[in-house]
């Protein structure tokens, strides 16, 4: 008795080069929109800002009206001090994050074991998720009595240092509501920004690179150094960047620990002397009338300004090492 026999299964049905083409095409102009939406909204953001500034950038006498402009003065004398402050505030902020959060990065991606190098970086990544209020509480219940001790430390050591003065009594101020407070606590916040980036671009090292350091015989700093390091430069650079965006445009941690003031100091351990530009819009638009408002816009348009240039700079120093980069 023959078997049955069994049909051949029906043939699988081509997607045709006309849906093919339409997916495409459809791809392509969602991705365009996309691109130009991007463009739209920060030339959107650009054009409301200097039509909200208009008023005080071409009123004669602010100070008449505006209470935190000084008698005689105009708008220029306030945002120049509040772009001083701003800047300074988050270069002191890098210049303690990135140390610490390239070690971490490098400690996870070479150094731990995988298990604690995986739940280190859940650690590390977890700050990135706490509010800035929290910050800004922190900094001033716990963090500011504990830190006030080594400022004074700074002052009568390394006073002859301009970052280390103190006031005019030689001490340094106490509740230490001051910059260096302050820029403590933004390196905090930015930390996770800097090492998550830095930790992927470690680990993206070409394997090649490391084994051809190891032959040569390379200790595991030697590697790190010859390999990694250069390798991730421009990746840590962009890390960096984003860290710097996140502390210029900090505002409640700011708000909250820094004693304000209006001048061209470079004393980090002295209140009373710098602001920033984000916590004196924070501290002042509610009760400012509709030229307050306006004069406060106009910083903020100062502060739009200088994160454009920071990002237009990133991006030119990442591009100088384009084809030896763990950025790209």
């Amino acid at each position: 008795m023959t078997p049955p026999v069994t049909p051949d299964p029906p043939p699988r049905r081509r997607r045709s080069r006309t849906t093919d083409r339409g997916l495409d095409r459809a791809f392509r102009y969602l991705a365009v929109g996309s691109g130009m939406l991007i463009l739209a909204t920060l030339a959107s953001v650009a054009i409301f800002l200097v039509l909200e500034a208009l008023p005080a950038l071409t009123h004669d006498d602010l100070a008449s009206e505006i209470a935190w402009i000084p008698e005689g003065g105009n708008l220029g004398d306030v945002v120049g001090p509040l772009i001083f402050g701003t800047i300074l505030a988050a270069i002191v902020s890098l210049g303690l994050a990135v140390p610490v959060a390239v070690g971490i990065a490098l400690f996870i991606s070479h150094y731990a074991p995988r298990r604690m190098a995986s739940a280190l970086g859940y650690v590390v990544d977890l700050l990135a998720a706490i509010p800035s209020v929290v910050f800004g509480l922190w900094g001033v219940l716990v963090l500011a009595p504990k830190v006030q001790p080594v400022w004074q430390f700074l002052v009568d050591y390394f006073g002859w240092i301009p970052l280390f003065a103190g006031d005019e009594h030689g001490n340094a101020s106490n509740p230490p509501r001051v910059l260096m407070t302050t820029a403590l606590v933004l390196a905090v916040m930015i930390l996770p920004i800097i090492t998550a980036v830095s930790r992927e671009v470690f680990l993206q090292t070409p394997r090649l690179h490391e084994e051809a350091a190891l032959a040569l015989g390379a200790t595991r700093w030697e590697l790190i150094r010859m390999a990694v390091l250069p390798f991730g430069r421009s990746g840590v650079t962009s890390a960096a960047m984003l860290g710097l965006g996140r502390a210029l445009g900090e505002t409640m941690a700011v708000l909250m620990i820094l004693s304000p003031g209006f001048l061209y100091s470079f004393k980090l351990l002295v209140a009373s002397q710098q602001q920033t530009i984000a916590a004196n819009i924070a501290a002042k638009f509610n009760d400012a009338d509709d030229i307050g408002r306006s004069a406060l816009i106009a910083t903020g348009l100062a502060l739009f300004v200088i994160t454009l240039l920071v990002n237009l700079g990133a991006r030119a120093i990442v591009a100088r090492r384009k084809d030896f980069s763990g950025a790209n």
